[in-house]
């Protein structure tokens, strides 16, 4: 009997059997940009300071660090009250490795056997595997032509399916999409009537790239306790190397999220890192105001090769329309460029890189797309 032979079967969940990972391709060329990345590295003086940081903090890694992490939580409120105008308690502000584990959280806290998460489609593709990870159904209902969302649709949904949690990505991943907040109070409003209450996050990962006068939902967080805004520091501050997300909501969510997370899951490295970037916050927003006018140049230039592409509030661009869009992605790989095949048939998504990575990409699809 050979040794394969003689192992023992592994009880692997059986909706788990034949799944690979979810991650984006990897690959070492040029010009990286299709996860969606901040393309410009924090400068010296960051550099140092989250050195120096860090290394004050590994004086005392024989210790766990402080598991509620109530500075970084202060100074995380702090940022918020500066980038949105809203001005909160620490005790309203989470944080975890990643907006991923603050969504897993979340899942954890209020999804379960029995219990459906709800969002529309197309949208951010790890929602459904959050909800699979928990035992929790999964329903997605769908987005218009314009990857907008008819708040009558939403509605109609969270009445028809009852969830316990509903995920809004605004701006939207991949579509780059944002919510008005007339969209948000409806779905607020119909979440407020499922029997035994359900919970609303706005997954605004790439919120700071939102364009002027698109408010975020943390305006409404006052009056909609069931409601949850989850950001990142790995797209506005370039971070996302150190996995720091976090999420604002009130005092009793937040609270719940307390109860499922593992003791100390957040180390004193990363804490330390992350309050190191914050207070260079103003710094690396002005950064965030040169990729939205990138962005918003790239997409002029787009449509101007007679490309529809969707309108964006994030720092990366859906477009398309291609009979065969493997072929143009794999001819933009070949010429050393890498975007994201990704969302509905027929659509690509590219990062808003450097200049000099857009002029790469541009130079690319003209020759692979003959526009």
């Amino acid at each position: 009997m050979t040794a394969d032979l003689a192992r023992p079967a592994l009880p692997l969940r059986p909706e788990l059997v034949g799944l690979e990972p979810y991650g984006a391709p990897q690959l070492d060329v040029p010009h990286l940009l299709n996860v969606n990345e901040n393309p410009y590295a924090p400068s010296d003086q960051v550099v140092a300071d989250i050195a120096a940081a860090v290394a004050r903090a590994a004086r005392g890694l024989n210790r766990y660090p402080d598991r509620d992490f109530e500075a970084l939580r202060a100074d995380l409120a702090d940022y918020l009250a500066t980038e949105s105008g809203v001005r909160l308690d620490p005790g309203q502000v989470w944080a975890a490795n990643g907006s991923n584990e603050i969504m897993l959280h979340v899942l954890q806290a209020f999804g379960g056997p029995g219990r459906t998460a709800l969002s529309f489609a197309p949208t951010y593709s790890m929602y459904p595997e959050y909800a699979r990870d928990t035992s929790t159904s999964w329903v997605a209902g769908r987005r218009e032509d314009d990857f907008s969302l008819d708040p009558d649709v939403a509605r109609a949904a969270i009445a028809e399916h009852a969830p316990s949690v509903v995920l809004l990505a605004s701006p939207n991943n991949p579509t780059g999409t944002a919510l008005p907040a007339a969209t948000v109070v409806a779905v607020l409003d119909a979440a407020a009537q499922v029997p035994g209450g359900c919970v609303v996050v706005v997954d605004e990962a790439y919120g700071e790239f939102r364009r002027r006068g698109v408010p975020s939902a943390l305006e409404l967080l006052a009056e909609h306790p069931h409601l949850a805004v989850s950001r990142t520091m790995s797209k506005a501050f370039g971070l996302a190397g150190a996995r720091v997300g976090y999420l604002a909501a009130a005092t009793q969510l937040v609270d719940a999220l307390r109860v499922v997370r593992l003791p100390y899951h957040l180390s004193a490295v990363t804490q330390a890192v992350a309050r190191a970037a914050l207070a260079h916050s103003a710094e690396l927003m002005a950064q965030v105001g040169s990729l939205r006018d990138e962005r918003d140049a790239l997409v002029d230039w787009l449509r101007g090769k007679g490309l529809t592409v969707a309108e964006s509030d994030a720092n990366f661009v859906l477009f398309g329309m291609f009979d065969d869009r493997h072929a143009i992605w794999q001819g933009l790989l070949d010429r050393g460029v890498l975007i994201r095949e990704v969302g509905p048939q027929g659509w690509l998504r590219v990062s808003v890189g450097t200049r000099q990575e857009t002029a790469a990409f541009k130079d690319a699809l003209v020759e692979v797309a003959s526009l």
